[in-house]
């Protein structure tokens, strides 16, 4: 019979209890699948000192890094999340009589739960941002979903031609390093790409506007006046509706403040906090086309080809998709009220 780890006390019990009704060891043993030497010592154990529990867990060699270590271990990760596991061990070993080994270290922070990731990118936050975005979510902490419902999400986009994913990995030997098979082409500016603009709310889907050169207030004037306002007036007749622009330059302009203050009776602009990208459900939006993108069995070869399948894609967005980012809007003021008006996972 295979060696076993060391019986549970419910295993054990169950020894007990078979031998206490009269069968024998060899009895025990097949009907338990314990070796029959396991079954004498835990019977004799029990007859002998009632040990009914194991302490094998207190055999073996002792742990290197204790409670008291792995304390000083998590101030070292916590001080310096960017830290490696040599800068760990050194600093850990400094002042100590006994050091410890970078494995040791490495298999430490494992079983303490810590493993190496990529941090989330957000964007830098001032203390005055913060302030703001912390206004914002304790303005809006008593919104509803119904509320939110009355918001038009809006931004720009950005999708590039030629993807460059750094995380892409391969397997080689050393003298491949070269072989086409092993090499990934890049192209500069990511080949060129497309800049969209799009509008969405609870209740549906918006138009998506490819924007041909760049953004300015011009631009971003007939946009507002083509699209927006059709938009806000049909979604929202009775004049109950926001609609959601972020603090770009081109948002900002004069002739755009001039624009919607000859429009105020007809929805109102929300007031939006700076640096909150994590805020606008739009964004979510914007992933899944990139996603979607990626995927395509056909490989787009110009812009024209990328533009069309934005487009086509963004179509194609189901209402469970969008609204359900709508209704995640009540989480996500929590979130930044837990942070404190830093950045969230959203």
């Amino acid at each position: 019979m295979g060696k076993k780890g060391d019986l549970s006390d419910f295993e054990r019990g169950m020894v007990v209890r078979a031998r206490r009704a009269g069968l024998s060891i060899s009895e025990t043993a097949d009907l338990l699948g314990f070796s029959r030497t396991t079954i004498s010592r835990v019977y004799r154990e029990w007859s002998e000192k009632e040990k009914i529990s194991s302490e094998r867990q207190f055999c073996g060699r002792k742990c290197l890094v204790d409670a008291r270590g792995q304390r000083r271990m998590a101030r070292l990760v916590r001080a310096d999340r960017k830290a490696t596991v040599t800068q760990i061990t050194t600093r850990y070993n400094q002042g100590r009589q006994k050091s410890i080994s970078e494995r040791t270290v490495r298999r430490t922070l494992r079983q303490m739960g810590y493993s190496s990731r990529r941090p989330h990118r957000v964007p830098l936050l001032s203390a005055k941002n913060r302030k703001l975005r912390l206004q914002f979510a304790q303005a809006h902490r008593n919104w509803t979903i119904e509320d939110w419902k009355n918001v038009a999400w809006s931004d720009e986009s950005r999708f590039l031609l030629r993807h460059s994913d750094g995380r892409v990995r391969i397997w080689r030997q050393q003298h491949e390093s070269m072989d086409p098979s092993c090499l990934v082409s890049t192209v500069q500016a990511g080949g060129g790409g497309v800049m969209v603009w799009g509008i969405f709310s609870w209740h549906s889907l918006g138009p998506l506007v490819p924007i041909e050169h760049c953004c300015n207030a011009t631009a971003y004037l007939s946009i507002v006046a083509d699209h927006v306002h059709p938009f806000m007036t049909t979604m929202y007749p009775t004049s109950d509706g926001y609609f959601q622009q972020d603090n770009a330059p081109c948002h900002k302009a004069g002739i755009i403040s001039d624009w919607f203050l000859e429009h105020d009776n007809e929805f109102t602009v929300l007031k939006w906090p700076p640096q909150s990208p994590d805020l606008n459900p739009i964004e979510h939006l914007w992933d899944v086309v990139e996603r979607e993108i990626r995927i395509m069995d056909v490989q787009l070869t110009n812009l024209r080809q990328l533009c069309d399948a934005i487009m086509s894609i963004w179509t194609k967005l189901s209402e469970e998709c969008f609204q359900h980012l709508v209704e995640s809007m009540p989480r996500r003021i929590e979130a930044v009220l837990k942070a404190k008006g830093g950045p969230t996972r959203y």
